[in-house]
């Protein structure tokens, strides 16, 4: 019975080069999520202003919005392991780049807002190329276990990603953070020079205007990938506070770069453990409902932080609620997007649901931003959680598809719980 509920780690030993790719990006996401946390905070402690911690997030939506759609049908076009080499090397330099300013007494913030930019578009050019690469490198019947285990691997490294950067700050200061994040995102280069020709099956000569025109196509006339996109959109961009955790350790815990650590990886720690008892999943035959209810937790557990903000144990606690409700959700979703996806669209939808899933967020620094200097950290945490709720009740109100989505075949294989009766 326990084994039915834990992580299933199957493709990791029945495929040698997936067990590559994945230990790589292991290594380098904990570089990835350094960064998260210690740019933030080296911008709020340059300016005192959450206003420029919104900067982060122009940066970044700039990248994703000028690049995510074009590097989704390079990802259909070109050999991907290119891809995810000249990714991980330029992550390298980015990084070095930074630990020099860090060394520097008043690093201009222009500089700092470019490399945001430049690691932003990295990830953009890095994340279509590995989604599609992983159906290449597993066998279909453990594709779903080894979309879980990707998961796994981005929540450990938010749980230690974070948390470690906080207390090389506090010990040594920003630079040894970025010197350490050159080190792991050279691991990744290592690994995935490794990898074999991973060129696309049937792929084309080029990235054209059309062939992007017809992935935006498909997304529009799916009402199910559509429904997905909009829903998680929406709980990204009201609902997901991370921009203001540097004003609330600050602020409202009076507190240094170790709260800050405790708060961004509390939801991680969360989504670690809905992870590790993710094996239930699979067997839950209706799908959409399974993401609709884990986004109205997520919205709950997020207007129940933003009311508990006073004492930091129990406001870490729903912030882990709000990490394991996000993980369910991502499962549900990439099982979801396989299904309804034909493996000719894969990296152009990669594309775009990059362009959705991390644009929301951006737009969520921002808008969580302007309302904390407004109106305060709490009012915006607040209102965001609202917002998301009302943002999903309306999605689901308008594409009823989505809630009533299964697998084909549910009722053949049902052997798991249903989250509702039909």
């Amino acid at each position: 019975m326990v084994r039915r509920l834990l992580l299933d780690i199957s493709p990791l030993a029945a495929h040698p080069d997936y067990r590559t790719l994945w230990i790589g990006q292991s290594i380098a996401q904990f570089g990835r999520q350094a960064t998260a946390l210690a740019l933030p905070y080296q911008i709020y402690a340059l300016t005192g202003s959450p206003l420029a911690i919104g900067g982060l997030a122009v940066a970044t939506l700039a990248a994703l919005l000028l690049l995510a759609l074009p590097a989704g049908g390079l990802a259909d076009a070109v050999d991907r392991r290119h891809l995810l080499i000249a990714a991980q090397l330029g992550q390298v330099v980015v990084s070095l780049c930074l630990a020099v300013l860090a060394l520097q007494p008043d690093p201009p913030l222009l500089l700092l807002y470019l490399l945001a930019f430049s690691s932003a578009a990295l990830v953009v050019v890095d994340r279509p190329a590995r989604r599609a690469s992983v159906p290449r490198l597993v066998a279909p019947q453990r594709l779903a276990s080894a979309l879980v285990l990707d998961s796994a691997q981005i929540q450990v490294a938010k749980v230690g990603g974070p948390a470690l950067a906080g207390l090389l700050i506090a010990s040594f200061g920003l630079p040894s953070v970025y010197m350490l994040e050159a080190v792991l995102f050279s691991c990744g280069l290592a690994a995935v020079t490794r990898l074999p020709s991973l060129l696309p099956v049937g792929h084309r000569s080029g990235v054209t205007l059309g062939s992007l025109v017809d992935g935006i196509r498909f997304v529009r006339r799916t009402d199910v990938v559509l429904s997905l996109f909009l829903i998680d959109f929406s709980a990204m961009s009201f609902g997901l506070p991370v921009a203001l955790f540097p004003v609330i350790a600050a602020d409202v815990f009076d507190g240094g770069p170790e709260v800050l650590g405790l708060l961004v990886a509390a939801p991680a720690v969360g989504a670690v453990v809905g992870t590790l008892a993710s094996g239930w999943v699979g067997r839950v035959q209706w799908q959409g409902r399974g993401v609709v209810v884990a986004v109205v937790v997520w919205a709950a557990a997020i207007i129940a932080f933003g009311l508990t903000l006073g004492w930091l144990p129990l406001a870490l606690i729903f912030l882990a609620i709000s990490g394991a409700a996000d993980v369910i959700s991502t499962v549900f979703r990439g099982a979801i997007l396989q299904l309804a996806t034909p493996d000719a669209m894969r990296g152009r939808v990669s594309g775009i649901q990059i362009l959705i899933f991390q644009g929301g967020p951006r737009l969520g620094d921002l808008e969580a931003t302007t309302v904390a200097a407004i109106a305060g950290a709490q009012f915006s945490v607040l209102s965001g959680g609202v917002l998301c709720l009302v943002a999903a009740i309306l999605v689901v109100a308008r594409f009823p598809t989505l809630a009533s989505f299964r697998p084909p075949n549910a009722d053949a294989h049902a052997t798991g719980p249903s989250l509702t009766s039909a």
